[in-house]
């Protein structure tokens, strides 16, 4: 590796690289199932995955890792089956397949697939046995899965204005269907104090309620609420 390279990593706070034949490349992917690019982020911690834009964990005074932990948190203990409804870089299946006995998540790019592959964080995600992927849209997949299988759901969704079918109340019923009496819910929104992610909180909790989750709770520290069925 040159030290020309060396000096275009070092000055890139954008990008994160992989060798190949002895130059670099950027971890970049354009996915043309979603038309959108993916990337591999750089951060004082593990890496992010940025797409279109928009970065997949919270990076301001804290890091992926850190983020993941405090979602994970709020449906504690993670037992039993737990879905994961957007792999992302799969931080959060490996976190919860640690002590639950099988995570299902499901990843709707396969551009995004890719960047995880690349990825020295993620490769659990394609080599613990406890793990199971699948490939598509989560508001198709989910319907498909039987009454009262999940013990714990972790819903990260992208941001609204990304995939707003999955904030739906639609959705939200097909969530607690397939939950079991005595599970939990975390649903990934924002910061619950600025006033566009407060405005969203707002209209989620109230579709998560009238899908049957008798109490929502807010959970500001991991910028989301948790709901019980």
């Amino acid at each position: 590796l040159s030290w020309l390279n060396i000096e275009k990593i070092k000055k890139s706070h954008a990008n994160c690289f992989v060798i190949e034949d002895e130059s670099i490349k950027s971890i970049q992917v354009f996915s043309e199932h979603t038309n959108r690019v993916c990337s591999l982020l750089p951060t004082k911690g593990v890496p992010s995955m940025l797409i279109a834009g928009f970065t997949m964990h919270r990076i301001i005074d804290t890091d992926p890792m850190q983020d993941t932990l405090r979602k994970v948190a709020t449906i504690a203990p993670i037992i039993g089956t737990v879905l994961d409804t957007a792999t992302g870089l799969g931080y959060t299946a490996i976190e919860a397949a640690r002590t639950a006995q099988h995570v299902v998540t499901i990843e709707l790019d396969p551009g995004a697939q890719q960047i995880a592959s690349l990825n020295p964080w993620s490769q659990e995600l394609f080599h613990n046995p406890k793990i199971e992927q699948v490939m598509g849209d989560a508001f198709e997949v989910v319907p498909t899965f039987a009454d009262a299988y999940f013990d714990r759901i972790i819903h990260d969704p992208p941001v609204l204005s990304l995939a707003g079918e999955l904030y739906s109340g639609v959705f939200y019923q097909q969530l607690f269907r397939i939950l079991k009496r005595g599970g939990r819910l975390f649903h990934y929104i924002g910061d619950l104090n600025s006033k566009s992610s407060g405005t969203v909180s707002k209209g989620v909790v109230r579709r998560l309620q009238e899908a049957g989750f008798t109490r929502v709770v807010r959970k500001s520290e991991a910028y989301g609420v948790v709901a019980y069925k």
